[in-house]
């Protein structure tokens, strides 16, 4: 195995038991360093990014995948060590990367997939009945190390501190993907309805290809943010825009949002949830929000495809990424502040 040396032991958390946030559901453990398979890579964590899926596997809104599993799966690390069958598996990969000991490298949600079914053959790998999930199926990053399979692992670009990289790695690539279920037409009018990590990354996006942006979200801050960036305008969550939209994308999971995001859509308009949790949607009125084929699409997941078009966009242009560090002991009151909308943009852990 090519490797370095590397302590026996690290801390991390791990997920006691699913729980309210405010009841600091996360234990810090010690515990010895992992080996990685034969077809991984060990990486030395150096920023892991705070998802509000993360949140949603710490309180329980998703079932758990593995018990006091480590959450973290917008990881920017350093390569310390490389299984003996990672130069096998990349001869067999449909994507040509290699890795040594040293890289930088991002670890993110999609960690697995079989290859075989129906939806990897299609190119749809992202709805493989088989995927597992970095920090959700398998540890992640709200340790000092963590593992990946090299096929899954992520080249990232230059020019980005680690802080600065972590959002983009789920923050970043769900948005991105985001974007492309909501078919925004070239210089279409685009809502979005929150504005945190996610959002304000695929604004950015957004604006670059010459959308018109709206940003409905019920924090002020948020709303200064989005105007800095250049959104046409910014109101509350459940406001109407003053224009209507051609496509939206929903990143708060609020399901009481989507009655007014589909009133505020255009003929033929497409609101993408992009979240993988959403509170129940109430009755929608087939005249008032589908009638003109308005559609509701939902986003599962993303592509490596996806991971790699997206890192490749921000390696060309550059995409300002609002964050706010937290240390690695500070995992709980990260995911709380969170949870309570204290702060904008991205929280990021930094061991």
């Amino acid at each position: 195995m090519n490797e370095v040396d590397r302590p026996a032991s690290m801390t991390g958390w791990r997920v006691r038991r699913p729980g309210p946030i405010d009841e600091a559901p996360l234990d810090q453990v010690w515990e010895p360093v992992p080996e990685p398979a034969a077809d991984e890579l060990l990486v030395r964590v150096l920023a892991c990014g705070v998802c509000r899926t993360d949140l949603h596997v710490a309180e329980g809104d998703l079932p758990v995948h593995r018990v006091g599993v480590v959450p973290g799966h917008e990881v920017v690390g350093e390569v310390v060590a490389v299984g003996p069958g990672v130069g096998a598996v990349a001869e067999e990969s449909r994507f040509t990367q290699t890795f040594a000991v040293g890289d930088r490298v991002g670890i993110a949600w999609l960690r697995h997939t079989c290859g075989a079914c129906k939806y990897c053959l299609r190119g749809a790998e992202n709805l493989c009945p088989r995927s597992t999930y970095t920090g959700w199926d398998a540890d992640g990053g709200y340790a000092e190390f963590a593992t990946v399979p090299a096929d899954y692992a992520l080249l990232l670009p230059d020019g980005y501190a680690d802080t600065e990289l972590a959002p983009l790695l789920c923050a970043g690539i769900i948005g991105y993907r985001a974007l492309e279920r909501a078919a925004l037409p070239p210089g279409g009018r685009l809502g979005l309805y929150g504005f945190g990590g996610s959002a304000h990354i695929a604004a950015q996006v957004a604006l670059a290809r010459g959308a018109e942006l709206h940003v409905m979200t019920r924090d002020p801050a948020a709303r200064e943010l989005a105007l800095a960036l250049g959104a046409a305008s910014a109101q509350d969550a459940a406001d109407p825009p003053p224009v209507q939209l051609d496509s939206a994308i929903m990143f708060a999971p609020v399901g009481n949002l989507v009655p007014p995001a589909l009133e505020a859509l255009d003929r033929g308009g497409i609101l993408a949830i992009a979240g993988i949790h959403l509170s129940d949607i109430p009755a929608l009125n087939y005249q008032r929000h589908l009638f003109q084929e308005r559609e509701i699409r939902s986003v599962t997941a993303n592509t490596r495809t996806d991971a790699r078009e997206f890192l490749a966009l921000a390696g060309e242009h550059r995409i300002e990424v609002t964050t706010r560090g937290y240390s690695l002991g500070m995992a709980n009151q990260a995911l709380a502040d969170l949870a309570h909308g204290r702060f904008t943009g991205a929280a990021v852990l930094v061991p």
